[in-house]
């Protein structure tokens, strides 16, 4: 039986909202859709700065979303208590600055290796899964597994948008059957679309999508349910 995952991203649909700083479009509403045209799950970027996603798009998301929502969040205090108080179905621990127009690269676990165990145990402690975002860099894998982690998802920028697609997608295969290898689950996310994610969908270890603007950019034409039907296609 194919127990690949489609996890939607709707942080783009509160992009749009908060251009205008008014109510529409709901990315509540937005992951509703995404579920009925087949999405496995839904995560959001709890940001530190809330430029899109705001606390009670996540309060509301925990209520309607009754499995499968997964928060993604820095690994610092703050977002642990947030995770505890919303208790999402998953947490995926992701690096963050500011400045930063989106997350340009995996956490670097190997440095922070004790505060991110540190964390990845009280989560587990309350039954929330944890993975953590990391490069298709087997070191940092390897950390991943030491923080006691049940999962990784595999930063697939470089793929998407780097002039080497051959040698990283050579990368992520070999991450995604090193960390499949040590027990971890595999997923992979970032840059991801229609046009590019075939290829990944040949790696058998990798188990979770998670894609996000090139679904809602796609919705914009054909409408959330067949944009995510389309790509639910594409990754088997």
């Amino acid at each position: 039986m194919n127990t690949r995952r489609l996890i939607v991203n709707v942080d783009h649909v509160a992009t749009v909202r908060q251009a205008r700083q008014i109510q529409e479009p709901d990315p509540v509403a937005a992951a509703t859709l995404a579920l009925l045209g087949g999405a496995d799950g839904i995560v959001v970027h709890r940001r530190e700065d809330r430029r899109h996603i705001q606390d009670r798009d996540v309060h509301l998301l925990r209520q309607t979303v009754h499995a499968g929502f997964c928060l993604e969040l820095a690994a610092i205090p703050e977002m642990l208590k947030i995770a505890l108080e919303v208790h999402p179905d998953a947490v995926t621990l992701v690096p963050e600055r500011r400045e930063e127009l989106t997350t340009e690269g995996g956490l670097n676990v190997h440095e922070e290796l004790a505060a991110v165990s540190e964390m990845v145990r009280t989560l587990q402690e309350n039954a929330i899964f944890t993975r953590i975002f990391v490069d298709p860099d087997l070191e940092q894998i390897k950390a991943a597994h030491r923080s006691g982690a049940e999962g990784i998802e595999v930063h697939s920028g470089r793929y998407a948008d780097g002039p080497d697609r051959s040698r990283e997608l050579a990368r992520i295969f070999d991450a995604a059957r090193v960390a499949a290898k040590a027990g971890l689950e595999v997923g992979v996310g970032h840059g991801l679309h229609y046009r590019n994610v075939a290829p990944l969908a040949e790696v058998q270890e990798i188990t979770e999508f998670s894609i996000g603007h090139a679904i809602v950019s796609r919705a914009l034409l054909v409408g959330m349910e067949r944009a995510v039907r389309e790509m639910k296609t594409l990754v088997g």
